[in-house]
Order: structure tokens, then C-alpha cells, then sequence
């Protein structure tokens, strides 16, 4: 099973990808990570893409692509994989399709902006060990401070409701329009926002027929 998981930034994609992986036995291809490990393995496409980092400009959509496919055809790759933070824009989702890479399914979290605001206002982090809670969710023994090694607990700058609302707006004008995309090739899967992790994850395995 090939999958895409669309949703704004704070909908749990990371999260659900990590579950469904497990249970559905496939990788996730992470952009970021198969970005760096094609940089520390020297790979031609790795290395083109070093090029653009180091010169500080963004790595063009087209190498990202080549990366990407150069990760789907790896062994542990041939009953699927669920793909994270690509496409972003309907222009990689075409790119992606002219390079051969197709899905099955794009499962699309669907979750209010009051929401993703709240969620992402709670989040804190261990400035010490990097340990994550939420103030409500995952809440610490002591306020303020973390379990683990007992130092002060922070909101990252990405949490700060400014950010989160700019990511919120970039993520409507340009990522959105992805479900119509996807909606006209008959892949989309939307999925409403349920009281939990589990029950998301429950909801997202009932879409795709598990």
C-alpha cells in the first residue's frame, strides 16, 4: 500500500505515519531524512542537492524528486511505503506522477485551525534533553519541568501562535488545493479529527478498507 498523509501542520502526521507504519508494515519516507542520508552517503543526487544547501537556497523540486525515487526502489520499499512531507504543492504532486511514483490512497486529516492553534499552543519542550509534552495531552508531574531530567520546560518558536497561524496560512494557499488534485484522481481519503491518537488511527485504517 502506497500512501500520502495530507493535513496542516500540528494534525498528527508524524504521528499516524510512525503507527501506520507498524501496522501495516511498510517505511515512511521521511524528505528530510532521506535528504541527509543521500548527503552523508555521497550519492550523485545527494551530493547535487549539498550544492544548493550550502549555497543556502531551497533544493528544487526536481531533486527532491530524484531522491525520492531513488528511496522508493529500495527492497523494503516493494509492499509500500507512506510518504511525509512531500508533495506540498500541486506542482510536486505533478512532478511526482511524471516520475512514475503513484499512490494508492491520500489520506487527508481533517482538522480545524482552533484546533491545530490550541493543540500547538501546549506543546512544550525540555530545553535540557529535548523531551516533548503538552499541557493538556501529555501533561508533566511537575509544571514547568521535565520528567526525565528535571530541567525547564519551553515553547518552541514554531509553537508561538504567530508562527503556527503563518505556517497555517502557507499551508492553506499552497498544500491545500492538494485535495481537490487528488480528489479528481479518485485517491482521496478524507478523515475528521477524533478525541484521540488511537481512534484517529482506528478511523484512517477503516478508509483504507483495514
Amino acid at each position: 500500500m502506497k500512501l500520502i498523509l495530507l493535513g496542516a501542520p500540528g494534525a498528527g502526521k508524524g504521528t499516524q505515519a510512525e503507527i501506520l507504519s507498524k501496522m501495516l508494515g511498510i517505511p515512511t519516507i521521511s524528505t528530510g531524512n532521506i535528504l541527509r542520508a543521500a548527503i552523508k552517503d555521497g550519492t550523485p543526487v545527494g551530493l547535487e542537492a549539498k550544492h544548493y544547501m550550502d549555497a543556502g537556497k531551497l533544493v528544487p523540486d526536481e531533486v527532491i524528486i530524484e531522491i525520492i525515487h531513488e528511496r522508493v526502489a529500495e527492497e523494503d520499499c516493494k509492499d509500500g511505503y507512506i510518504l511525509d512531507g512531500v508533495p506540498r504543492t500541486i506542482a510536486q504532486a505533478e512532478s511526482l506522477e511524471k516520475a512514475g511514483i503513484v499512490f494508492d490512497h491520500v489520506v487527508s486529516l481533517e482538522i480545524s485551525d482552533e484546533v491545530i492553534m490550541d493543540r500547538m499552543g501546549g506543546r512544550r519542550v525540555c530545553e535540557h534533553c529535548g523531551a516533548s509534552y503538552h499541557v493538556v495531552a501529555v501533561p508533566p508531574k511537575a509544571e514547568g519541568v521535565c520528567d526525565t531530567c528535571g530541567c525547564k520546560l519551553v515553547r518552541r518558536k514554531d509553537d508561538e501562535p504567530e508562527t503556527v497561524r503563518a505556517r497555517l496560512e502557507v499551508y492553506h494557499k499552497k498544500t491545500e488545493p492538494l485535495k481537490a488534485y487528488y480528489a479528481e484522481r479518485g485517491l482521496l481519503r478524507p478523515v475528521e479529527n477524533q478525541p484521540t491518537v488511537a481512534e484517529n488511527s482506528e478511523a484512517i485504517l477503516r478508509v483504507l478498507g483495514r
